[in-house]
């Protein structure tokens, strides 16, 4: 059963990889080309709460995730951001971050916020087209586990 943070970022739509503790989802809105919402299944509103199995789960979600968005993306660093201040559930939003403007799908993605923090509220937001495209580019590059 997704959360309500899974569902806010258009869980099942966006949905790119899961496994029993994580969900791996495009973020309709992009700061950064390629960005994701990393959100825990388990029923925690903080960290720490997660079980330790979770925490092992992290590890392997990100060795998969970070090859597959640096093949896509080329990105010149990634921020994992922890901010938890709108949706309690434990997320991450995972931004690869550009010093020069990508394109695809027919759309520019600019890194507003460059060299400095991420910023959230630019970006284009993806269509069905390019949600779809992305998803199946990220999930290509991203070798099962």
């Amino acid at each position: 059963m997704p959360n309500a943070t899974m569902t806010k970022f258009g869980y099942p739509e966006t949905l790119i990889r899961e496994t029993d503790h994580w969900s791996v989802q495009v973020r309709p809105k992009q700061p950064g080309f390629g960005a994701l919402v990393l959100v825990a299944k388990e029923e925690a509103s903080a960290f720490g709460a997660l079980s330790p199995e979770a925490f092992a789960d992290l590890g392997r979600i990100v060795a998969g995730l970070e090859p597959a968005l640096k093949r896509l993306t080329a990105y010149d660093k990634i921020n994992y951001l922890m901010l938890m201040m709108v949706d309690p559930d434990v997320h991450f939003h995972v931004i690869p971050r550009h010093e020069t403007p990508r394109a695809f799908a027919g759309l520019a993605f600019t890194d507003a916020g460059w060299p400095g923090p991420p910023a959230l509220a630019d970006g284009p937001v993806l269509d069905a087209h390019a949600l779809a495209a992305l998803k199946a580019e990220i999930a290509t590059l991203w070798p099962a586990a």
